[in-house]
């Protein structure tokens, strides 16, 4: 059998691609562009278009389980179309998938969808494991409310559902870091805000591990997809300056000053999250960064100044 995923060439669906084929795993992958198109013996395109309701059908031949990570970046300014495009890149590609799964013979078993941790109230003292009741009621929020929900009646179908709520994923070329890391690079390095926001990380390789380790123990419900030691912002950033042997000298940017630049979006940098990852532990799901320190020293090996 083989897994079918969407968003399989963006930062977490090409990891999750290169684990396949560490264990033998055929991918069949969705994309918008033609041009993205591959084919061989265990890596297959197809297009699918879920704006104009479109998806080429043979994409479903031989597949188990549907790895859905479609979805616009959320770091991109907040315009009102932009946030549209938000939404829709969310819930038009899990509606298509139920559509085709509902009208059509298919031997899909499972459905495996990424979310967030912005479901999440913002809060420096809460502890949100998955049954929290603290939910957020800002734009993030409820777009992961729409998208858990319309993922939701994908069970209708009779088909195993599991939703990974994802923290800030740490990766050295793609995501959040290299924006955070640039500036320290170039010495102008600074903690966002008051720096005691809580931040909920996960590298990039235990998050690609986790979706399989879903897949293969056939897990349902939601999991929070973390690493199990949050960090505060102020711990962040200075872990960073130190694993690069840079100094932190400039003083914390305010809030007020974020808020002017970013608007509405600044939240991504203000929020905090302390998210509790327990519950995957206790299926059995191994990290191998369970630490903020040990996850960086790995994705800066390359760096020619770092401490060990």
């Amino acid at each position: 059998m083989a897994y079918l995923i969407t968003g399989a060439t963006g930062l977490v669906g090409k990891q999750i691609v290169k684990r396949c084929e560490e264990q033998n795993i055929v991918v069949h992958y969705l994309t918008t562009s033609k041009n993205k198109i591959q084919t061989t013996d265990t890596y297959k395109g197809f297009f699918w278009d879920p704006n104009k309701g479109y998806i080429d059908k043979k994409a479903f031949e031989g597949v188990s389980t549907i790895i859905h990570l479609a979805g616009a970046n959320v770091a991109k300014r907040w315009t009102t179309s932009y946030k549209q495009q938000i939404v829709e890149s969310r819930i038009k590609p899990t509606n298509l998938l139920k559509k085709v799964l509902l009208e059509n013979e298919h031997t899909i078993s499972q459905f495996i969808s990424a979310s967030a941790i912005g479901i999440y109230k913002d809060s420096l003292v809460e502890f949100h494991s998955e049954n929290s009741r603290c939910l957020g009621d800002d734009f993030l929020a409820n777009v992961v409310k729409d998208w858990e929900a319309a993922v939701d009646e994908i069970a209708d179908l009779g088909i195993a559902v599991a939703k990974l709520r994802i923290g800030v994923v740490l990766d050295e070329k793609e995501g959040a870091l290299p924006k955070m890391i640039k500036p320290i690079k170039m010495y102008i390095g600074a903690v966002f805000g008051k720096g005691t926001q809580w931040q909920s990380w996960i590298h990039v390789n235990d998050l690609a591990l986790m979706f399989l380790f879903v897949a293969k123990e056939k897990l349902t419900g939601v999991y929070n997809a973390v690493a199990p030691n949050a960090v505060t912002q102020n711990k962040l950033i200075k872990s960073c300056a130190s694993v690069l042997s840079r100094p932190l000298w400039l003083p914390n940017i305010p809030k007020f000053v974020l808020q002017l630049m970013l608007g509405e979006m600044s939240v991504i940098l203000l929020g905090s999250q302390r998210v509790d990852s327990s519950k995957i532990q206790e299926e059995g799901f191994l990290f191998e960064f369970p630490s903020l320190r040990k996850a960086l020293l790995f994705l800066f090996r390359k760096e020619k100044n770092f401490r060990i």
